[in-house]
C-alpha cells in the first residue's frame, strides 16, 4: 500500500531476488532493513536501506514496468554519477555501486539522510543559499563533455509565441483562475511584449556556463553539517548559473519559504541582471506550457505543484517588471486536480 498522498512504491521484498542478490554484492554486506522512501513526484522504488555491517546507502531504480521516461531517468543519472563524479564532488552522493539485473537498473548511493526541509526557515536557506551558490561556483567554466545538454541548444529554443499558440492564445492558461480569466488574460497580453523579447534572448546569451543540477528542490537536496548535498541528477544540463537559480528559489517560496528576492540575495554571488530577467521569464514559460495539461498518469501531484510554482513566478515577475500586481493568482492555489 502507498502511504496517503505520495505515489504508490514497491516493497523492498517484492523486488526480485536477482536484484537483492546483487545489491549486497555490490555493497559487501547483507541489507537488514529497507525502508521506503516516500515524497518527490515519481513512482520510482526508493529505498533507504540498513546493511549488516552497520553502513547505510541509498537505492533507486526503474522497473521492467517503468515508463521510457523513467528509465531514461535512471540512464542519464548514473552516466552523470560515473562520468561526472570528480566535478560533483562534495556536493553530490557518492555512487556506492550500480545493479543491472531482471529488467532492473539500480544506482546504489551514499546516504545523505532524511530531509532537511520544509520548513524552509530564514537560517536554513541562507546556508542552502550559500552553498549553491558554491556549487555553482566551482563548475563555472568547466569544460564539460559534449554529451551533456546545452541550455542555449535545447530548452532555450522556448518562444513566448509558441507558448501562446499551443494555449489557444492563453485561454487554456487563464481558464485555470475561473471567474478572473478575463483579467488574467489582460495581464498576459500586457506582458507579451516584454516576455517575448526576453525570450527570443535565451538561445544567444553568451557564458560562461556551469553545471545546471536542473531540478534543485527541497526532495533533491541535504542540508549536513553546513554541507550542501544535492542529488537526483538526470536534468544536469551545461548553462547560466541564473536559469538553475531562478528554477529552484521559487520552490522555497512555494513551500512556504522567503520569498525569491531574498533568496537571491542570500546567494551571494554576482548575477547578470539581464540573464535574471530572461531565466524568470523562462520559467514562466515552462510552467505555463504545463499548468494547465491534464494529469501525468503515475504523477498525480505533480500538476497542482506546477500550477502553484506558476503562481511563485507570475508573482514575482509583476514585482521584478512593474507590471499590476496578478491579484487572481491565489486562484492557482486552490486548485487540486
Amino acid at each position: 500500500m502507498s502511504r496517503s498522498g505520495v505515489e504508490a512504491k514497491p516493497t523492498w521484498q517484492s523486488l526480485p531476488v536477482e536484484v537483492r542478490a546483487q545489491v549486497a554484492q555490490a555493497l559487501g554486506s547483507d541489507v537488514m532493513r529497507a525502508a521506503r522512501v516516500w515524497g518527490g513526484y515519481s513512482p520510482s522504488p526508493t529505498f533507504r536501506l540498513k546493511l549488516g555491517n552497520g553502513q547505510r546507502a541509498f537505492f533507486k531504480a526503474s522497473d521492467p514496468g517503468a515508463s521510457d521516461f523513467l528509465r531514461q531517468v535512471i540512464e542519464m543519472e548514473e552516466r552523470v554519477y560515473t562520468e561526472l563524479g570528480a566535478l560533483i564532488s562534495p556536493w553530490a552522493p557518492g555512487l556506492l555501486g550500480v545493479v543491472h539485473a531482471a529488467g532492473w537498473r539500480a544506482l546504489l548511493l551514499e546516504d545523505v539522510g532524511p530531509k532537511s526541509a520544509p520548513p524552509w526557515t530564514p537560517a536554513l536557506t541562507r546556508q542552502v543559499m550559500r552553498g549553491f551558490a558554491d556549487y555553482h561556483a566551482a563548475t563555472l567554466g568547466a569544460t564539460l563533455p559534449d554529451w551533456v545538454p546545452r541550455f542555449t541548444e535545447t530548452d532555450a529554443k522556448v518562444t513566448w509565441e509558441s507558448i501562446i499558440e499551443a494555449s489557444d492564445g492563453m485561454e487554456r492558461v487563464a481558464a485555470l483562475v475561473g471567474p478572473q480569466a478575463n483579467e488574467a488574460l489582460r495581464w498576459f497580453r500586457q506582458a507579451e511584449p516584454l516576455f517575448s523579447r526576453l525570450l527570443r534572448s535565451a538561445p544567444t546569451i553568451p557564458g560562461p556556463n556551469a553545471l545546471m543540477h536542473g531540478d534543485t528542490r527541497s526532495d533533491n537536496l541535504r542540508l549536513r553539517n553546513g554541507q550542501l548535498r544535492l542529488f537526483d541528477w538526470p536534468m544536469a544540463m551545461v548553462g547560466p548559473i541564473e536559469v538553475d537559480l531562478v528554477a529552484f528559489v521559487q520552490t522555497i517560496s512555494v513551500e512556504g519559504g522567503p520569498e525569491p528576492e531574498s533568496c537571491l540575495e542570500w546567494y551571494g554571488a554576482p548575477l547578470r541582471e539581464e540573464v535574471l530577467d530572461m531565466a524568470l521569464v523562462w520559467c514562466v514559460a515552462f510552467f505555463a506550457a504545463r499548468a494547465w495539461q491534464p494529469p501525468i498518469e503515475g504523477l498525480p501531484r505533480l500538476r497542482p505543484f506546477q500550477r502553484q510554482q506558476l503562481a511563485v513566478l507570475l508573482d514575482w515577475s509583476a514585482r521584478r517588471f512593474h507590471l499590476p500586481a496578478p491579484t487572481w493568482t491565489a486562484a492557482l492555489w486552490e486548485l487540486n486536480e
